[in-house]
């Protein structure tokens, strides 16, 4: 296993109102120096963040329709965002779930958690499944009504094809998900 390479240096290069730009400057085991930039979140530092599969029974969840600024459209999701201070991984999956879907849960797993872009982003999320739905609506901090759907494990190639469906780590969730059910775990 290689030895982690000394940080000589890091400095923030920008900053904007969400996301900070910083500079590694490295020193490998074997004496190579190299620059690293990587992109972080001004309101994730020493936050977490958390996405949640909504089950409505063993074979069908809850997905969103919500605009995505980064493709310039709408794109289809899981119920997500960061927890707050103060919250638990759990709590802040509930407190999401009552503000995208209008649906708290009195049952909430933690399945996995994924990195981003580990080369370019120190962001994590915490992927929890939400069981036992009832209705509660919180005010959220979206811009407009977020469209709400539902959709069965057997469909999971087909939400991978439709055009308004691009987000990798939500696709990966879903299908660790689904494993975790066949085989008796969640």
């Amino acid at each position: 296993m290689n030895k982690l390479p000394d940080i000589l240096r890091r400095r923030q290069v920008t900053k904007t109102r969400l996301f900070s730009v910083e500079e590694l400057e490295l020193r490998f085991s074997n004496g190579e120096e190299r620059t690293y930039e990587r992109l972080g979140s001004i309101h994730n530092a020493g936050h977490n963040a958390v996405m949640v599969v909504p089950l409505l029974d063993d074979n069908r969840f809850f997905m969103i329709r919500e605009y995505a600024a980064g493709t310039e459209n709408y794109q289809l999701t899981l119920p997500k965002g960061l927890v707050e201070p103060g919250e638990t991984v759990h709590e802040g999956a509930n407190r999401e779930l009552k503000e995208e879907i209008g649906y708290g849960a009195k049952s909430i797993k933690t399945v996995t958690k994924f990195t981003l872009s580990p080369n370019y982003m120190c962001h994590t999320i915490y992927v929890a499944v939400a069981r036992n739905l009832y209705e509660e609506k919180l005010e959220g901090d979206e811009p407009e009504p977020l469209g709400l759907e539902v959709f069965a494990f057997d469909q999971l190639l087909a939400i991978n094809e439709r055009q308004d469906f691009s987000e990798g780590r939500v696709l990966a969730a879903l299908y660790l998900v689904k494993d975790q059910l066949e085989r008796g775990l969640l």
